[in-house]
C-alpha cells in the first residue's frame, strides 16, 4: 500500500476531522481513509445521475401513501 502524507491542514479542518474520528470511534488515519473512500465513490456516481437511475428504477410501481397508512394504523 502507498504512504501519503499532508501536509499544511489547517487548523479548523484538522479539528473537524479529529471530532469526525472521535465521534465514529476511529483513528485520524481511519477517518482520514474513510473520507477519501467516500470521495471516490461519489466521484463515480454524481448526485443527478444517481437519482435519475434511481427515479427510472421506480417508475411505474404503485407507491403507497405513507400519511394514510400511518393516520389507518393509529385509528386501530
Amino acid at each position: 500500500m502507498r504512504v501519503l502524507t499532508v501536509r499544511n491542514v489547517p487548523d479548523d479542518l484538522y479539528e473537524i476531522l479529529v471530532g469526525l474520528a472521535a465521534r465514529n470511534r476511529r483513528s485520524l488515519q481511519q477517518q482520514s481513509l474513510d473520507l477519501l473512500e467516500r470521495a471516490r465513490l461519489l466521484d463515480h456516481v454524481h448526485y443527478l445521475e444517481r437519482a435519475a437511475s434511481v427515479r427510472s428504477r421506480l417508475q411505474g410501481r404503485k407507491l403507497g401513501d405513507t400519511v394514510a397508512e400511518v393516520r389507518e394504523e393509529r385509528t386501530r
